[in-house]
């Protein structure tokens, strides 16, 4: 099991920022606001300027007293400017002040003669009093004006057109660079030099898997070590385990100790809508942690990508898209030397459905089986997520760890928090142990629903129904202990029986038959003493069958079908179409089933009726205090003669660890021994070279 440590506050302070604008977004928002004043306002199309004047048109404007100023250019064109109380006539009787241009613009004869013109007729003006027409002459507008003024609208409308594109291939998952690079990879990477990268010490539990990567570090820490011999550094290793083992905490991990560039990304990430894009991302991928080798490449769920090829055929067609991805994968893995620093790792949780060709020798050359912790590991992971939370002092993290048989790291993650929320919602000033058990409870059966009412005869038949969970499980030997019992409704159900199932490495038909039995105890309960059945025993029925067909089927457990297991572990073999055994042989499979659970039905009955005081005050104390716990079910039954084998892991695990100390001390004793012998040592030899001096100062006197 593995686990990363919690968070320090000390965490960057731009973590939270939004990530900033590229400059070419702003320039893309100008080039649009651009283009719809371009559109609204054209350039050259002021009101006011007529371009058509003539100069006959022009020259009676000037005797009405209708110019006040006018400009005139190098190219025989002038501009000239009306008057306001002129605008009715020159303009079409607009009003006053609707056109703030009042311009007009004309060509001239040449820029000598309106000279002259202009003259003369301020000449006339000053002998009849009025203000002389102010003239100025400038230098026209050139082409490359016009030609500007020409292409701008078409440039506009490509550039606008081209940012519209780069948006579509951005919202399709081409990437920054839009639909070119959609057959680039998005792989997550983390490089050698990051501050605050994963190790060893992060990793809670996982003794024997941690090992085992161990030895991926030294490859990629020191390749000449292992290449000098003659040996291959391995190319693949696949990290197989339920969900929520620490699978990639440990690739992460492996990457930070041996300090190289990690590439992250999980199989789904290399299928796309567009063909050809899957095998075209693995080149990339491949291409870049060559570049940066010794590196490592990390694929997550990779059963996404590299499920057997041609098992959906017969539903009419497997995918291309992913086969050929999948071929790809193969190919490149084939393609680089086996020296090259590239290692690739993956994760999974059914290893049963990847495709031959990519477990074979070669390609993925390791499997590493990341379990569900056990005891010990558990108490690890649970010292690692409680680090953060503020817990009482007398909180036994042994406890936790046993209340937890079966939890995966993630769970023991969700519950520490859920525990936390639990006290804080109960003003609690820390979480106490009986927050971590609400969390567990909450987990499991889900939250109480104490609103729902029950009338007196459904409560009477649960509680009846849970206490004979509770005798059987307890008077049995193999029996899983239990730790408490409810008729308060939780989630779905609306009784609940909470056991601590044995941690056994080996499971042999004794300890099947002792839980099917207590399986099929509220069931028995309820024919015994209420003479009648219920649909609570679902749940019961669901799981005992499966148990016993497992028992026939798999195991090989029965009196007909001795040692013979119809069990497929590759998963290739679809049982809903076609099954190994004939019909005869799936009659004698229902027909020993079925007798399993007469027999243990059976066996639950007797053992209710020999029991039924103690039974019925369970139930009793049941619908009075609606919850008990393992406590009061050792006052009415009596203590259990057994010793749980959650208490001998425990104790050996002690004893172990006493050892450990005590081997520790003994070194450290005998280290100061050693040290006095080595000085006294020392000291002879250092005064037998004094007397040999002193001999040969003698000697050379005599």
């Amino acid at each position: 099991m593995a686990e990363q440590k919690p968070k320090q506050p000390n965490q960057p302070k731009n973590q939270d920022k939004k990530p900033k604008r590229s400059p070419l977004t702003w320039l893309y928002y100008a080039i649009m606001i651009g283009l719809l004043i371009f559109f609204f306002y054209p350039v050259g199309g002021e009101k006011g300027i007529d371009k058509d004047l003539s100069y006959t048109k022009f020259t009676a404007y000037v005797e009405n007293d209708a110019v006040a100023s006018v400009t005139v250019y190098d190219d025989n064109t002038a501009e000239a400017k009306i008057r306001p109380e002129k605008y009715v006539l020159v303009f079409n009787n607009q009003e006053k002040g609707e056109n703030a241009n009042g311009k007009l613009k004309m060509h001239v004869p040449s820029v000598e003669e309106f000279a002259k013109y202009i003259d003369g007729v301020n000449a006339t003006r000053k002998e009849a009093g009025k203000a002389a027409i102010d003239v100025s002459y400038a230098k026209s507008k050139g082409d490359w004006y016009l030609i500007l003024v020409n292409i701008l609208p078409f440039l506009l409308i490509v550039l606008f057109f081209v940012w519209m594109s780069r948006g579509m291939a951005n919202a399709a998952g081409g990437g920054p660079g839009g639909i070119f690079n959609v057959g680039k990879v998005k792989a997550e990477v983390q490089n050698k030099d990051k501050k605050d990268k994963i190790t060893f010490k992060d990793v809670a539990g996982l003794a024997g898997a941690k090992q085992e990567v161990e030895e991926i570090v030294s490859f990629l820490k020191n390749p000449t070590k292992y290449t000098n011999l003659g040996g291959k550094i391995p190319k693949g290793v696949l990290l197989v385990g339920p969900p929520g083992t620490g699978k990639t905490l440990l690739a992460k991990a492996v990457a930070g100790e041996a300090n190289v560039p990690f590439f992250s990304m999980s199989g789904s990430d290399f299928v796309e809508m567009f063909v050809g894009v899957g095998a075209s991302r693995v080149r990339d991928l491949f291409r870049q942690a060559k570049e940066k080798a010794p590196a490592i490449i990390f694929i997550d769920e990779i059963d996404a990508v590299g499920r057997a090829r041609g098992r959906n055929n017969m539903m009419g067609g497997g995918n291309d898209e992913r086969e050929s991805t999948l071929n790809q994968l193969l190919t490149e893995m084939d393609g680089f030397g086996s020296n090259s620093g590239v290692i690739i790792l993956a994760a999974t949780n059914r290893a049963d459905v990847l495709d031959a060709a990519l477990l074979r020798a070669g390609r993925f050359d390791r499997q590493i089986h990341v379990e569900l912790p056990d005891l010990q590991e558990r108490k690890e992971i649970f010292g690692v997520h409680i680090a953060g939370i503020k817990i009482d002092k007398d909180l036994d993290i042994n406890f936790l760890a046993k209340q937890t048989p079966g939890f995966s790291g993630a769970d023991i993650a969700n519950v520490c928090n859920e525990a936390a929320l639990i006290a804080a919602r109960n003003d609690h000033k820390s979480v106490s142990r009986q927050d971590f058990m609400d969390a567990v409870d909450r987990i499991i059966g889900g939250l109480e629903r104490k609103n729902k009412i029950m009338t007196e005869e459904e409560k009477r038949s649960v509680a009846y129904h849970e206490a004979g969970h509770a005798t059987i499980s307890w008077l049995l030997r193999w029996g899983n202990p239990l730790v408490k019992v409810t008729i308060v409704p939780r989630g779905m159900a609306l009784g609940a029986a909470w056991y601590l199932p044995e941690e056994r490495q080996l499971t042999n038909k004794d300890h099947i038959m002792d839980n099917l039995c207590s399986l099929l105890g509220g069931r028995a309960a309820e024919e015994v003493f209420l003479q009648q059945t219920s649909t609570g025993a679902l749940n019961d029925l669901e799981r005992a069958t499966k148990q016993a067909y497992a028992m026939v089927a798999y195991y090989g457990m029965s009196d007909k079908l001795k040692n013979i297991s119809y069990y497929d572990s590759t998963g290739r073999y679809d049982m809903g179409f076609a099954k190994p055994y004939s019909e005869k042989t799936a009659e004698v499979i229902d027909s020993e089933t079925s007798a399993i659970i007469a027999e243990q039905m059976a066996r639950a009955k007797k053992i209710l009726k020999e029991n039924a005081e103690g039974h019925n005050k369970l139930a009793q104390m049941l619908i009075e205090k609606e919850v008990i716990t393992s406590d009061d079910v050792e006052t009415i039954l009596g203590p259990r003669p057994w010793v749980s084998r959650t208490d001998e892991i425990i104790e050996a695990n002690e004893a172990m660890r006493r050892e450990g100390e005590e081997a520790k001390g003994e070194k450290k004793k005998r280290a100061p021994r050693k040290k006095k012998e080595e000085v006294q040592k020392q000291e002879q030899g250092t005064k037998s070279q004094d007397e040999m001096a002193k001999d040969s100062v003698e000697e050379n006197k005599n």
